[in-house]
């Protein structure tokens, strides 16, 4: 079974959600916290606090870009990278779409008109608690200032409205991998601040293809509490394997180290474990946990930082 740990109002979380939908696939929920704390989830991934984290047993994987790769290749159909889109363009146009038009938006979104929507009615410590957390999530990380957010913002629009003149996705007329990660910032803008949402009117082809998106829907989704989830990966009695398992050594660092796998921009809180596979688009990283026992969790390449660590 598919497990999802997430929250409601997490973009990135909408990209996955959306791709469940997309490929109609059964899974569970479970809801993590928002901000720190999150000790269920942590573990399972050992450090790693960003959402979503997919978990199919004792195996986690961390970041949307290989959570999507999982899922294609669990159920290649309908595909995340159909017959006539290039894949290469495809997976480039959603890593842009994940980094520049997702903090532009955010920028955009997040401004106190934005924030004070999100929140409404919740406790002013809430809000500063939360102002906080991601503060201390984009440490060393160059985010836009709002007014050059919302400029930038409504630039990408544009260019999002230039790829859908005359087709229905963004790179054709089937859906791909960079509709699913140009999808989450805006929906975020349409669904979690709509008093922000005016900017999307000038966009007409953009709302189109929302809509498009949307009526994807979000699978079969079920209800899955953390300690279940954590019981489940203790019970586990093995982990799926990788379709690709060549060791592949850019580092200098061998199979069976100590090693941590960080994010190289926002949370960048490390995972720390035996490297036990790193193959042309992953790392994968055996740790044990009290109460969830051996996991194994999987990171991309692209994005993180494997270093090796000093054995206890």
């Amino acid at each position: 079974m598919l497990i999802l740990h997430h929250y409601p109002m997490s973009p990135f979380s909408e990209k996955v959600r959306a791709v469940l939908g997309f490929k109609q696939l059964a899974w569970q929920s479970v809801i993590i916290p928002t901000i720190m704390p999150k000790p269920d989830m942590l573990a399972l991934t050992g450090g790693y606090r960003n959402t979503p984290v997919l978990q199919i047993g004792a195996d986690i994987y961390c970041d949307t870009s290989l959570i999507c790769d999982v899922l294609e290749r669990r159920a290649p159909t309908p595909s995340l990278f159909p017959e006539g889109v290039n894949s290469a363009l495809a997976t480039i146009v959603a890593q842009w779409a994940d980094s520049a038009l997702f903090w532009a938006a955010m920028g955009y979104n997040l401004q106190k008109p934005g924030m004070d929507e999100l929140f409404s009615g919740l406790p002013a410590q809430m809000v500063k608690d939360f102002a906080a957390d991601r503060s201390a999530m984009a440490t060393g990380l160059a985010r836009p200032r709002p007014r050059d957010a919302t400029v930038a913002y409504r630039v990408y629009l544009q260019r999002l409205a230039s790829m859908l003149d005359g087709q229905a996705f963004l790179l054709g007329m089937a859906p791909c991998v960079a509709d699913f990660a140009a999808y989450h910032p805006l929906w975020f803008t349409r669904n979690q601040v709509p008093g922000m949402a005016s900017i999307l009117n000038t966009v007409p082809v953009v709302l189109g293809w929302m809509a498009r998106m949307e009526a994807f829907g979000h699978g079969e989704m079920s209800r899955l509490s953390a300690s279940e989830s954590i019981a489940i990966c203790a019970s586990s009695e093995r982990a799926i394997g990788q379709n690709d398992s060549e060791f592949q050594d850019d580092h200098g660092i061998p199979l069976g180290s100590l090693v941590s796998v960080a994010a190289e921009s926002f949370g960048s809180e490390p995972t720390v474990g035996v490297l036990v596979e790193a193959t042309h688009d992953h790392y994968t990283l055996r740790r044990e946990d009290a109460r969830a026992g051996v996991v194994r969790v999987h990171f991309p390449r692209i994005g993180y930082a494997l270093k090796q660590e000093a054995s206890s």
